[in-house]
């Protein structure tokens, strides 16, 4: 049953960083001051790595350039996506931490309907440390928050949960939308605030944004990649799509779950429709074959880590999405090399066991 009492939430400032993809000085920083000061910051430098980024004074962080990453990876830095804001999780990679909270440098504090500002790490950290409930849907949400339990119907042996991955965070103002829509309705703006934290069922994709994103390293870390995008590829801005659609079905195997909803952040500006098409439009296509590709993934029962199970799938992308396109052909091979770099920077190996419930 879910605690009515009201605990401290903890800060978790020594077990997580936050991971902040970036072309330009971090003004947007002072906003997030009062929330993110506490916090060590991974700072990926997209572009040109001769470009002097500036971050305000008083914030504990480490910057990495394209240079730092080829030093660090060598050959494998192929993996990492140039020009592209998937190169963020390089700094997953680098991470020492148990938790990750990344976040766009055009998203700032929303406030909740009161008007107070939204602290969206403490929400996601209290998303993280409750459990996920991904095999029987509870209709009042989150069970765990104050003021919410179980309702009646739903089965005593499932209400203990499942651990929590993935903390999966909106937007207000500036929607999410594809180039196609963002044509259509160009002055559109979220307004709605839906006071809700919700288990994304077993068995359900879902399209995951990177702008407000926070995961437990160790449970799911190497899974978070976010593919090859950007300078020389021929498709962009499915990055964030293409690590939750493999992170989805691995966290299903795992017996993993995912949440999504609060916190909010506010999302200052819309990116040129014309350019996102350009950048779209082989995904837009694609994903009518690539979505029922992840729906009808098996991973087989010896697969009981993360990394067994992502290599498990990067086959099987290499021999079902390969007659599509050879770039999953190297796509396939991408998610390969990310593993290997991932486990030479992580000897130690966060291989989460098989915890299924």
């Amino acid at each position: 049953m879910a605690d009515s009492k009201v605990s401290p939430v903890p800060l978790l400032k020594e077990e997580l960083d936050i991971v902040i993809p970036t072309i330009r000085n971090l003004d947007f920083l002072e906003m997030w001051r009062p929330f993110f000061q506490p916090y060590h910051l991974i700072i990926v430098q997209d572009g040109d790595p001769s470009k002097v980024i500036n971050v305000p004074e008083g914030f504990d962080y480490e910057l990495y350039n394209r240079n730092d990453i080829n030093r660090i990876l060598g050959p494998k830095a192929s993996c990492i996506s140039f020009k592209d804001s998937a190169c963020r999780c390089f700094g997953y990679m680098v991470s020492k931490k148990k938790y990750i909270y990344t976040i766009d440098d055009d998203c700032f504090v929303a406030k909740d309907p009161s008007g107070k500002n939204i602290n969206a790490l403490e929400q996601h950290i209290k998303n993280l440390l409750t459990p996920a409930t991904p095999h029987f849907f509870n209709t009042l949400y989150d069970p765990y928050r104050e003021g919410a339990d179980f309702v009646r119907g739903y089965p005593f042996s499932l209400r203990e949960g499942v651990p929590t991955a993935v903390s999966h965070g909106l937007w207000l103002n500036i929607p999410d939308y594809d180039a196609p829509t963002q044509l259509v309705k160009p002055l559109e703006r979220n307004t709605r605030y839906v006071d809700a934290v919700l288990t994304i069922p077993k068995s359900t994709l879902f399209p995951m944004c990177g702008m407000n994103l926070a995961f437990d390293r160790e449970l799911i870390g190497p899974a978070m990649y976010f593919g090859l995008m950007g300078d020389g590829q021929p498709i962009g801005r499915y990055d964030d799509m293409w690590a939750g659609w493999c992170m989805k079905v691995i966290c299903d195997h795992l017996g993993f779950g995912v949440k999504t909803g609060l916190p909010y952040i506010w999302h200052s500006k819309a990116s040129n429709p014309f350019v996102n098409l350009k950048k779209e439009y082989k995904g837009i296509y694609w994903q009518e074959e690539l979505i029922p590709f992840f729906q009808a993934v098996k991973l087989p029962a010896e697969c009981t880590t993360v990394q067994e199970c992502y290599i498990e799938l990067s086959k099987q992308v290499k021999a079902k999405l390969g007659g599509i396109d050879e770039y999953f052909d190297k796509l396939a091979d991408a998610m390969v090399t990310w593993i290997e770099a991932w486990d030479e920077l992580n000897p130690s190996g966060s291989k989460a066991a098989n915890q299924s419930a």
